[in-house]
């Protein structure tokens, strides 16, 4: 089973999470910290910075030769 929840933490250095029913006769759970969570904005931003990186615009024009029907 997997939980997804989003925690808004206001700069704190610490998080408490009141672990759900299902896992408490667990021994161990994987808790991942990640901070994909960005507003369209932000993610729009990266789009237009990748949009003009040279590995990337040859990863794309590489895919594109392998899926060529020429």
């Amino acid at each position: 089973m997997i939980v997804k929840q989003v925690y808004k933490i206001d700069h704190k250095s610490q998080l408490l999470i009141n672990i759900p029913e299902n896992f408490r006769d667990k021994r161990q759970i994987l808790v991942v910290l990640d901070d994909s969570v960005n507003s369209k904005a932000d993610k729009i931003a990266l789009m237009k910075i990748a949009s003009s990186d040279p590995v990337f615009l040859e990863d794309i024009e590489s895919i594109s030769r392998d899926f060529s029907h020429n």
